[in-house]
């Protein structure tokens, strides 16, 4: 018997994973896909700032340690390279969620040129985060997961979560077609698909989903050196040659495509020497969004039961990793994430 089964190999479901094993918990990690991270977390832009955006609810309590927290995996994790590239936001909506402030500072037309020397009609101004980073989603989840494995979790790939394990009103692991795998906690992480598998239990989980699409391209190396967000796109280097790309779509029940090349068309009127780039792929994926920010934490009274879903999950993840492996481990609650609980009736 397992002491722990995580469910879901996002990046979310992968950090958890690490973090027990690494405090000597047995753990098997449970994922429908073919690998990890063929989710949403996939299809991530994976833009980490601990200065910028929108953090509901409890994800506030956690903002101060994202980025000490992802230099730790960067340390811990040799494989894995983030890229330090800081941003810069300018025009419409975006520029709304980066307002001067502690780790933001508002720059002028030459430091612009000077961070990205082939835009070729830099704004008067934007807003620069020097702090901020991009992150490979895909290869740090995978580096997670790989290092669970090098620590005893025991890995199973194309094994889709159909239901819990019920004895009385206890969760005793989960149900696969394959056959069931006792736990003695079971940590559901894998995002949309919590509230339906969490239905037998007393708690509330108002989650939705929300479209996104995320686009890559390839590219001459250095094009984009910042991470760039304008009304019309937001674009950075997630590896030499190769960019991410989310499209500005206005109607999510809309055909992606020509969203995708309308953006790219303004990219390449953008950047000077972006004649070479070319559309790889494109994919969309459906984000969880919970109503009030993270739920992350029991999800029964006996503790048989813990979710932890969330949006940002690639900012984040790093440290719900360690705070959940804190709460499992030692029993106690963290205060870290006294905001972000579920609601158990």
């Amino acid at each position: 018997m397992s002491a722990v089964v995580v469910v879901g190999a996002g990046i979310v479901g992968a950090s958890v994973a690490y973090h027990l094993t690494r405090r000597g918990v047995p753990v098997t990690l449970l994922e429908q896909g073919p690998a990890p991270a063929t989710g949403v977390t996939g299809d991530s832009f994976a833009w980490v700032s601990g200065a910028r955006g929108d953090w509901p609810g409890g994800a506030l309590d956690l903002r101060e340690y994202v980025l000490a927290d992802h230099r730790r995996l960067e340390a811990e994790l040799p494989q894995v390279a983030v890229r330090r590239t800081g941003s810069l936001t300018w025009g419409g909506e975006t520029a709304e969620t980066s307002r001067p402030g502690p780790g933001r500072f508002r720059v002028g037309r030459s430091d612009i040129t000077a961070l990205e020397p082939r835009l070729r009609h830099p704004p008067e101004q934007a807003v620069h985060v020097p702090g901020d980073i991009g992150v490979d989603a895909t290869a740090l989840t995978r580096a997670l997961v790989a290092a669970a494995v090098a620590q005893g979790a025991s890995v199973l790939y194309d094994t889709a979560v159909t239901g819990l394990q019920m004895s009385g009103e206890r969760v005793g692991g989960v149900l696969t077609p394959t056959g069931p795998h006792p736990a003695a906690t079971v940590v559901l992480a894998a995002g949309t698909s919590v509230p339906a598998l969490c239905e037998p239990l007393p708690v509330e989980l108002p989650i939705t989903a929300s479209p996104a699409c995320l686009a890559r391209i390839a590219a001459p190396p250095g094009l984009v050196r910042t991470i760039v967000a304008r009304p019309d796109f937001e674009v950075r280097e997630v590896r030499d040659g190769e960019l991410l790309m989310v499209p500005r779509v206005a109607d999510p029940a809309a055909p992606l495509k020509p969203a995708v090349q309308e953006a790219l068309r303004h990219m390449r009127a953008a950047f000077r020497g972006s004649e070479q780039c070319r559309l790889l792929g494109y994919r969309a994926a459906r984000r969880p969004m919970p109503a009030h920010g993270p739920l992350i934490g029991y999800a029964t009274r006996d503790r048989s039961a813990y979710v932890a879903v969330m949006h940002s999950a690639i900012s984040l993840a790093p440290t719900v990793g360690r705070l959940v492996a804190d709460e499992l481990v030692t029993g106690e609650l963290a205060p870290e994430l006294r905001r972000c609980r579920p609601r158990v009736i």
